[in-house]
């Protein structure tokens, strides 16, 4: 029998992400990552974006911090060593900023598409971060998402509350259930909610038909690879409320996933993959994609805490695969 070749190690692996000091680590994605990634030995160093770096003629650098993680909650970390290295020095770089997508995020993705043009290993791709803005890339799914509209047009949205009668309006740069809107049939404040959404037409919203399937949970499922972890998260939301996400107030309840999850992981979780997406976290409500989160997905923690499922260590087999067929291309 042939053995299995070996995973490609990782000995370094640098995050880029907010300050560690504002990690709530008792469910914070990217501390379950930096958990897995020492456990197994890896030397890990921590940056944020404002500490990228690129002069010209040289490569891409970062102040980053080499950390140690302690055994203590108020402060689960300790800095070994600090100074500028570029970003290639590293075998993998994870880009693990929370949104907003802003103009200080976007520069940071063409610094470090720059440092991959450099030979640095960037997770999610720095590129496909761009490509895939996290309310505006499910309506290339159109087949598995709700009726969806784009516009910063008054005119146009009180026509789409006419079609369906009951809607959700959200900002386009919005994360964790903030500026989320309902409009129900009779139409009660929309044009107040039209014009604070889009500034007086200045501000391009999303525009979806209300899903009723909302009070049974607004399930985050977990792309790995391309391939789903077999458990969902689902964010139900408090009475009253129209918001999932646990921001919001929602509470967490890990469910393995049904056959209409299965079905739209597999319809586009390839597809993204291929693109350089490794983690991706869709957000579902009954049969229908509501979001396609890329830039720092999270419920790691809550999954594996419900059900057992290790959701880090199989980030991490991944993110090994991703780098050795990186290393081979």
């Amino acid at each position: 029998m042939t053995e299995a070749p070996a995973k490609p190690s990782l000995r370094r692996v640098l995050v880029v992400a907010d300050p560690l000091h504002t990690f709530v680590t008792y469910k914070d994605s990217t501390y379950a990552m930096m958990r897995e990634l020492a456990r197994r030995g890896v030397a890990l160093a921590a940056c944020e974006p404002a500490h990228l770096h690129w002069r010209s003629g040289e490569p891409v650098t970062a102040w980053v911090r080499e950390v140690t993680l302690t055994d203590d909650p108020h402060a689960w970390f300790a800095v070994r060593r600090q100074g500028r290295e570029p970003l290639h020095a590293f075998d993998a770089v994870l880009m693990r900023k929370d949104p907003p997508f802003d103009a200080e995020y976007f520069y940071a993705t063409h610094l470090l598409q720059q440092a991959e043009r450099e030979g640095a290993r960037v997770f999610n791709r720095p590129a496909a971060l761009r490509d895939h803005p996290e309310k505006l890339a499910v309506m290339e799914f159109a087949p598995w998402a709700p009726s969806t509209l784009v516009t910063r047009s008054a005119e146009a949205i009180r026509a789409f509350h006419a079609e369906h009668r009951d809607i959700i309006l959200k900002p386009l740069d919005g994360m964790g259930g903030r500026g989320i809107f309902r409009v129900g049939p009779d139409g009660m404040n929309l044009g107040a909610v039209v014009e604070t959404l889009t500034a007086h037409g200045h501000t391009t919203i999303m525009v979806q038909r209300y899903l009723p399937q909302i009070a049974h949970g607004d399930k985050r499922i977990l792309l790995i690879g391309g391939e789903p972890v077999p458990y969902c998260l689902a964010r139900i939301p408090q009475a009253g409320e129209v918001r999932g996400n646990l921001a919001a107030g929602g509470r967490g309840e890990a469910r393995p996933l049904s056959d209409a999850d299965w079905a739209i992981a597999r319809a586009v979780g390839p597809t993204l993959a291929a693109r350089g997406l490794l983690l991706v976290g869709l957000d579902v409500i009954g049969e229908w994609i509501t979001e396609i989160n890329v830039t720092s997905p999270t419920c790691f923690q809550e999954i594996t805490q419900q059900t057992g499922y290790d959701v880090a260590g199989r980030f991490v087999d991944a993110l090994q695969d991703a780098v050795g067929a990186a290393a081979r291309a």
